[in-house]
């Protein structure tokens, strides 16, 4: 077996022979320091999936370890993340009750599903998959998650039971109209949290705010004895780690999660995407999309494997070994072993975790989520972007807790509006502007190239989606210039020409030289020539008809049109 085929196969490979004292040591460093953060992170986002707290900390074990031995990111940290916990509550909220046995296998079969998914996009090297989701959609999309998850995190931080129906909204008004049944004590430890986070994060964000105010607040419900008191907590965690088992497999339930496992295929990996890209710019080092797929979705798979929930590239966890300078997957198996041990040896000390305190960590983690600078900037670039953020945006929060049927309505809408600007594009007719170029006539206030000439720029590829626009486009400006001899298609922006362009072209030739209009092209790609000389068209049109720049079209076609004129001129 060659090297290369042996590093497409183990990609860890590649960055063993790296591992000198100083990069060791580094990634050490930055591996105890992720894990400081990942712990109870874990804990929070499993409560977020809506599985029992501790099966974060068995989602943050072998999926760490896998996506980054066979990953292309040496930064990416992968393991539970808020969005996809989000998305994996909300698929599942509709056949099942939230923490129920029902409820966790459908979480490991969704883990399964999407990591055939990503994998299967890997292989594929389908990684262009991720253009179907423009950004203004995708900033739709997570800024009404981000509110979604803020706002599901209510019942935990009030102490109250949180009512489960098919709309979210509504059951958040619900909650908000009954805070007389609010637990005091639950209140002031997801008020004190919140507290204490923002205090380390402002005061001292080198330390590990989030470990430190976990302790110190389990600390505190333990010796005040909150559990006693009426307050939620992790409870007890089952001794040792899950073994591997094959996920339930039920056809019915399969069916029912292939639309919601695709979703979480492409928002998962749009994240393990964001952090890959920022750790490739920042330590100048490649990575590679369609890997990184496999190396994701093997994540997924090995964590349904072993029992437990999708997982994704965290994106605050990625920043921190980036700012570790984390030079190698070897920090994220570190993180990983210091994570395991956890569950095998300190497990009995999380036993009073208060709930409410890890809802204030996922509150606010999520906050930062929120931007929406991004869809205004989208108005200002495109109202058709803007309108597919907005569109996304509101059907997320109208569908929630189906918060899937969201960003599947952003895809829809935003693929609609692409098709529609396809079908549309520029078509103006061209005057010779002062600087020597064929720019907007109207826009410019350009008079008429010659009295027999007229010229048409198209700013798109000619094909099937916008021939008919295009045919109308000449049509309509023949019709408006009667005396035009010469009906010039500035071609520069026109990349490609399919048989429907061919023949628009063709059929434009017939019907204006039975007018006695001739029918030019000027700068045809190398491309779009080679499709018109096999097709015929360029023998139809005449080669002296198609011109290499602009410049010599009009040069060529105003000494033609002189000519004609004085031709047809009658003797004196």
């Amino acid at each position: 077996m060659n090297r290369r085929l042996l590093h497409q196969l183990f990609p860890f490979l590649a960055w063993i022979p790296s591992l000198d004292r100083a990069t060791v040591r580094d990634d050490l460093l930055a591996g105890v320091t992720v894990a400081l953060v990942a712990i109870p992170q874990s804990l929070a986002y499993a409560q977020l999936a809506g599985v029992p707290a501790y099966y974060g900390l068995y989602a943050a074990f072998l999926p760490t370890i896998v996506g980054a031995l066979w990953g292309s990111s040496g930064q990416l940290s992968t393991g539970p993340v808020a969005m996809t916990s989000l998305l994996t509550a909300a698929s599942l909220t509709p056949l099942a009750r939230i923490g129920s046995d029902e409820f966790v296998q459908g979480a490991v079969l969704l883990a399964l599903l999407s990591g055939l998914f990503q994998i299967a996009f890997g292989v594929l090297r389908l990684g262009m998959l991720l253009n179907l989701l423009s950004h203004p959609v995708l900033m739709g999309f997570i800024n009404a998650a981000a509110m979604i998850i803020s706002l599901s995190q209510l019942p935990g931080l009030l102490g109250v039971s949180a009512r489960q129906s098919e709309h979210f909204l509504a059951d958040t008004w619900h909650v908000l109209t009954n805070l007389d049944l609010v637990h005091e004590i639950s209140l002031a430890f997801g008020l004190g949290a919140l507290v204490l986070l923002i205090a380390f994060r402002r005061l001292a964000p080198r330390l590990p705010g989030v470990l430190l105010t976990v302790a110190a607040l389990t600390a505190l419900s333990a010796w005040m004895g909150y559990a006693d008191r009426g307050g939620r907590v992790v409870g007890a965690i089952p001794g040792g780690l899950p073994g591997f088992t094959l996920p339930p497999l039920q056809w019915s339930l399969t069916i029912e999660l292939v639309p919601a496992a695709f979703v979480i295929a492409l928002i998962s990996f749009m994240e393990a995407m964001s952090s890959s890209k920022i750790a490739a710019m920042r330590t100048r080092r490649p990575w590679d999309e369609n890997k990184e797929l496999v190396g994701q979705g093997l994540a997924k798979i090995v964590g349904a494997l072993n029992g437990t929930f999708p997982v994704s590239g965290s994106f605050s966890r990625s920043a921190l070994n980036l700012a570790s300078h984390a030079r190698t997957g070897l920090s994220s198996v570190v993180a990983a072993l210091i994570v395991a041990a956890t569950a095998l040896f300190l497990g009995s000390l999380l036993f009073h975790l208060p709930k409410p305190v890890l809802a204030a960590i996922i509150v606010l983690a999520v906050v930062n989520l929120l931007n929406f600078r991004a869809i205004r900037r989208a108005w200002l670039a495109s109202r058709a972007d803007a309108i597919a953020a907005l569109l996304t945006f509101v059907a997320t929060l109208a569908f929630a807790p189906n918060i899937q049927n969201g960003i599947l309505t952003g895809i829809i809408v935003s693929l609609a509006l692409s098709l529609y600007r396809r079908m549309t594009p520029r078509a103006v007719e061209v005057g010779l502007h002062p600087d020597g170029t064929l720019r907007d006539a109207a826009h410019w206030r350009l008079p008429a190239l010659h009295p027999r000439i007229a010229a048409l720029r198209f700013d798109d590829s000619l094909v099937f989606v916008n021939a008919a626009h295009f045919e109308d486009a000449i049509l309509q400006l023949e019709r408006e210039r009667p005396g035009v001899r010469f009906l010039l298609v500035a071609a520069g922006g026109i990349n490609e020409i399919d048989a429907s362009g061919v023949e628009v072209l063709s059929n434009l030739a017939d019907h204006l030289g039975a007018k006695g209009v001739t029918l030019a092209l000027s700068g045809v790609k190398k491309q779009v020539q080679e499709v018109l000389t096999r097709t015929g068209l360029t023998a139809k049109l005449g080669a002296g008809n198609i011109y290499a720049t602009d410049r010599l079209a009009l040069d060529d076609l105003r000494a033609r049109a002189e000519a004609s004129a004085e031709f047809a001129a009658p003797a004196g």
